[in-house]
């Protein structure tokens, strides 16, 4: 193998156009997944103090945004419903009349070509806060997943793209999958929060989601946060209960995990640039500590370079703007 200086690896640095025809990442739009907040009403934008330029919308506000995410190229957004009213059981989280399920009618009715994929959880519904039925303080995983069938089965029946189940509750994915196939939606995709640690990056998202646990935290479902292993039979059992799209989340803290997960199982793999890493990029760029729009970009690229085909961001249109500036 040769040495320096018959190696000279600059050499493929010194010229901009060579450096993009060697470029062994790239960034496309269609990567992005766009996070929505949907909440009742009217006329609404409610900035989430935590995340700067995101927001809470009604759903009329909520099309609008939309239509501008399908005008940059965008190609799929993911809906989270704030209900009017909460209870214990999490009710609006599969009616016929929810946000999330209004809000779906709503989009596909004048985003034509944008995928609507749907979160199916409880957290935002539960008046405690928590991703399943309780019992006392105690979630109850297999309760849980018959709640979180119907849900994923409403969203389905009012137009949704692709199904996403956030909750981590054993069994989800395969009882997922025989509701909706027994509902005659066999052709719906499910993208699998496969490997959801429980990490403290999640903050600004329960601002945002309304969806603070009252009490504990969610560490008896989500993982532990210095587990590789476990995440690897995680994501091995969702693909055996019928999972199309494997999800990690967090991104950035996990890159590790992605790339395991990608080399292993070959499958569609998923990546979640949650709120907190979001907020970081943000907070720092607007306090002039770092150039927000190199760091924001080279996140996107590092996630991609991991393994990941495509990615949930808070950054999206932010990136897809940056890319049509950016194209040769």
């Amino acid at each position: 193998m040769a040495t320096y200086p018959t190696k000279r690896l600059r050499r493929l640095r010194y010229n901009p156009l060579v450096r993009d025809m060697v470029r062994e990442t790239e960034l496309s739009k269609n990567d992005f997944i766009y996070p929505l907040f949907v909440v009742p009403g009217k006329k609404i934008k409610n900035p989430v103090k935590s995340m700067p330029g995101v927001f809470q919308f009604s759903i009329d506000y909520l099309v609008e945004e939309c239509k501008e995410v399908e005008a940059l190229g965008i190609p799929a957004v993911i809906l989270f419903g704030i209900p009017e009213h909460k209870d214990e059981h999490g009710s609006e989280a599969y009616s016929a009349n929810g946000i999330v399920q209004q809000a779906i009618r709503a989009i596909k009715s004048e985003a034509k070509n944008l995928l609507v994929i749907t979160d199916v959880c409880l957290c935002e519904y539960t008046s405690h806060g928590h991703c399943g039925i309780l019992n006392g303080e105690e979630i109850l995983n297999d309760e849980s997943v018959s709640v979180l069938a119907k849900e994923a089965v409403s969203h389905a029946e009012a137009g949704a793209d692709i199904i996403a189940p956030s909750d981590m509750m054993d069994g989800r994915i395969a009882a997922i999958r025989k509701a909706l196939d027994y509902k005659g939606f066999s052709k719906i995709p499910i993208l699998s929060y496969a490997a959801k640690f429980a990490s403290g990056y999640y903050g600004p998202f329960r601002e945002a989601a309304e969806s603070t646990p009252t009490f504990g935290d969610r560490r008896s479902h989500q993982m532990d946060v210095a587990n590789a292993n476990e995440a690897l039979r995680e994501v091995e059992t969702d693909i055996e209960e019928g999972a199309d799209i494997v999800m990690v989340k967090p991104a950035g803290p996990y890159l590790d995990i992605i790339r395991q997960v990608k080399d292993k199982f070959g499958m569609p793999t998923c990546a979640y640039q949650v709120s907190g890493e979001y907020a970081m990029i943000k907070a720092a760029g607007q306090n002039g500590w770092i150039d927000e729009e190199r760091v924001m970009i080279e996140s996107l690229i590092a996630i991609k370079r991991a393994g990941a085909d495509m990615f949930l961001t808070y950054f999206a249109k932010d990136a897809a703007k940056w890319i049509d500036k950016n194209r040769k």
